[in-house]
């Protein structure tokens, strides 16, 4: 078995499994188009563009579900997204996330790649607590198991003491019942699109900062049926 297409720690949804002599062509999935619902938390950053990331805070304009559709049609089509920090994307043989972790990030230029949103519709716009918000993070970064492999020691089980740290001091300075927004999209885009990125660039455009609150990958390209049992995986666009 072995499966094409992975999700970020932090992700969850849709995975292709593979079984016998498909594993031998697994190439040929690699660029299915992607369904996304993914919500994005304004007024929050962090340096992994999701909640498992040490974290800025900012200031957060009026939000409302017309000032975020009329950004919208920015991103569709072709575009050129940059690939996040903590990603496996090779630069000089080495993943960007291991330049990160070494503090040399800067040395470098973070490459982009050129991707096709197909849709981004906005589907909900809700507002939650301080509390509320700090415990659902607090939640999620514990659902990973604990990284004790000696080989990934330089990413320090996800950093995650650090990351506790951070979540700690996001409530130690908002009062519990301070309101955050959250914005909920659906998403389908070419193979390799980073929602994590797109969460930033969102609120980027809202002229605030944001990060990717929650991902879920609902659809992997498109199954024909044939006859006889067989079937064919095709692009949905």
């Amino acid at each position: 078995m072995a499966y094409a297409g992975r999700l970020d720690p932090m992700a969850e949804g849709k995975l292709l499994v593979l079984l016998g002599d498909e594993c031998k062509v697994q190439e040929k999935y690699h660029n299915l188009d992607k369904e996304y619902l993914f919500e994005v938390l304004f007024g929050v950053s962090s340096d992994t563009a999701d909640v498992l990331g040490l974290l800025e805070m900012c200031q957060v304009p009026t939000i409302s579900p017309e000032s975020i559709k009329s950004i919208l049609p920015k991103f569709i089509g072709d575009i050129e997204l940059p690939y996040p920090h903590f990603s496996s994307k090779t630069v000089q043989g080495k993943p960007l996330h291991v330049w990160k972790l070494e503090g040399r990030i800067g040395e470098i230029e973070i490459p982009t790649k050129r991707s096709t949103i197909y849709r981004l519709e906005l589907q909900s716009l809700s507002s939650y607590s301080a509390q509320e918000v700090f415990k659902y993070a607090s939640k999620k970064i514990e659902t990973i198991p604990k990284v004790t492999e000696e080989s990934k020691t330089l990413g320090n089980d996800f950093r995650r003491a650090d990351v506790r740290l951070c979540w700690q001091a996001f409530m130690d300075k908002n009062e519990a019942e301070k309101k955050y927004f959250v914005a909920r999209f659906i998403c389908i885009a070419s193979s390799g699109t980073y929602m994590r990125t797109l969460a930033g660039l969102i609120a980027k455009e809202l002229h605030t900062c944001g990060l990717a609150y929650s991902i879920n990958r609902t659809k992997i390209g498109t199954y024909k049926k044939l006859p006889f049992g067989f079937g064919i995986w095709t692009k949905q666009y």
